[in-house]
């Protein structure tokens, strides 16, 4: 897509240097996945950006993809994490924020469930909130045992829970970071990115906001740097979602013939199979050579 061609190839060039110690932080150069529940098709794929393929670095994108709970009691979760930039163990945060994301959903399933179907908004939003906040607090202390700055071990994490309940239509997204969240009905993208509430909200309203007191690296709860960020909406039959790391995010944002080429793809009865999926995924655009994730739900 766009008037030129990407600068580099459009295949893996060069591995990761490792050494024999660190080989359990190795990360696969793309990762595919997919399931059907209830009434929607699963699709996720993340792949290495072109520039870390040819610098031989590792993909900064961490992918889970996760079922807790079985029959239509069960919960659907799909996080995604990217590593900070220019960090070196960037690959190594987004790993351990989807893995704990998952461990805390995972406790919490059957709530979380339960929440969603009976539509508890307010409860969904409070208790996925402290589940995140927990994951950050650890992500803090890892960076503390490593000797490193926080802001240096952190990940951007946006993650979708789906019911496995075929009567239940409603999709929850919750974050931090950067990424995109889009729909696409009737031919059509919309953007769903959830607006974060300027500093002095309405819930500030009667008092000047006070100075932010710096993490506390020891504090399992205290909150990431960045807004929590949460949706809920009820999907309709023939709609696709698409929940993204900021590599693909930004050229869905940029590049109007990459999101105008995914929409002519996806505006089908059928979800695309998973080689379809990840050929889609990986539509290169010149400009945007960093890691992409995407993760897509078709809706029957």
């Amino acid at each position: 897509m766009g008037d030129r061609p990407p600068t580099y190839d459009p295949e893996p060039t060069a591995l990761p240097a490792t050494v024999p110690q660190e080989l359990d932080g190795l990360v696969a150069d793309t990762v595919l996945d997919g399931a059907r529940y209830g009434t929607y098709t699963l699709r996720a794929a993340s792949v290495r950006g072109d520039s870390a393929r040819f610098r031989g670095e590792p993909r900064r994108d961490a992918l889970l993809t996760a079922r807790f709970g079985t029959d239509e009691r069960a919960l659907v979760l799909v996080a995604v994490a990217t590593g900070a930039r220019a960090a070196d163990s960037a690959h190594l945060a987004a790993a351990d924020a989807c893995r704990w994301i998952g461990a805390a959903v995972g406790r919490s399933h059957v709530r979380l469930s339960e929440d969603i179907r009976e539509g508890r908004r307010g409860d969904l939003k409070s208790g996925l909130n402290r589940l995140t906040d927990r994951t950050y607090g650890k992500l803090r202390a890892r960076a503390a045992e490593l000797g490193a700055e926080p802001q240096q071990y952190t990940a951007g994490l946006r993650c979708l829970l789906l019911p496995a309940d075929a009567d239940c239509r409603t999709r929850v997204f919750f974050g931090v970071g950067a990424g995109g969240l889009f729909r696409l009905r009737d031919g059509v993208w919309h953007d769903l990115e959830p607006e974060i509430p300027a500093v002095g909200d309405a819930r500030n309203a009667e008092s000047p906001p006070e100075p932010p007191e710096p993490p506390d690296p020891t504090d399992p709860t205290d909150p990431p740097a960045e807004p929590f960020r949460f949706r809920g909406s009820v999907a309709r039959p023939g709609d696709a979602l698409l929940l993204c790391s900021p590599g693909l995010a930004e050229p869905m944002r940029g590049e109007p013939a990459l999101a105008e080429e995914l929409a002519a793809r996806w505006a089908t009865e059928e979800a695309p199979g998973l080689v379809a999926f990840l050929a889609d995924v990986q539509l290169r655009v010149k400009g945007y050579s960093d890691d992409r994730t995407g993760v897509g739900v078709w809706e029957a």
